[in-house]
């Protein structure tokens, strides 16, 4: 006589496999390349770091502030504007960041009279100048910008070697990015973006 065992056959038990060594070590390398691109991409896109020297900027920037530069911007979301802080070399002084604020666009003619400045023969407002009265040095004439050219001036008008005078219009080629945030001294830690942006 057969008897059928109707009792089923226990399942085996299935025991998870241990990753593979070499996908950990994939992983990993992949996560040690995306943090480096990240140092990277923000030590030269944006967090270039300068430090203020002179009062030329005062009473915006002091002397021995350090700034943190943002390259990134003008490269890819828009062109210089007016009242932005901008940090900038000359040709010929390469070694050297100067640090001023934009009053004049390309293809604008600047003036200053009377301690007033002019675009094209219109008034603007001047809120962040320390001082009303300022010599207008070669912007007593009327200047007309370039297509890539850029009037800048310091906030203390009466202690800033500016575009009145040696430094001239500057190049947008020469630009090396918009002052972004202040982190030192501590105290005075500023975003130094208009409002608004």
């Amino acid at each position: 006589m057969a008897f059928w065992n109707n009792k089923k056959e226990p399942e085996p038990v299935k025991v998870p496999k241990e990753p593979a060594l070499w996908k950990d070590i994939l992983t990993t390398l992949f996560h040690l390349a995306l943090l480096v691109g990240f140092v990277v991409f923000f030590l030269t896109c944006i967090g270039q770091r300068v430090a203020v020297d002179g009062s030329s900027m005062e009473d915006t920037l002091h002397n021995g502030d350090q700034l943190i530069v943002d390259c990134f911007t003008y490269r890819f979301v828009h062109e210089p504007r007016r009242q932005d802080i901008v940090v900038f070399r000359l040709k010929d002084e390469p070694e050297t960041f100067y640090v001023k604020r934009i009053i004049g666009l390309p293809g604008e003619t600047v003036q200053i009279k009377k301690s007033v400045i002019y675009i094209n023969g219109e008034p603007i407002e001047d809120p962040y100048a320390t001082q009303k009265t300022f010599p207008a040095g070669a912007a007593e004439k009327a200047i007309t910008l370039g297509e890539n050219e850029y009037f800048v001036m310091g906030d203390n008008r009466n202690n800033s070697q500016d575009s009145r005078y040696a430094v001239g219009p500057v190049d947008r080629s020469q630009f090396i990015g918009r002052a972004w945030l202040r982190v030192w001294p501590f105290q005075t830690r500023t975003n130094l973006l208009p409002e608004g942006d």
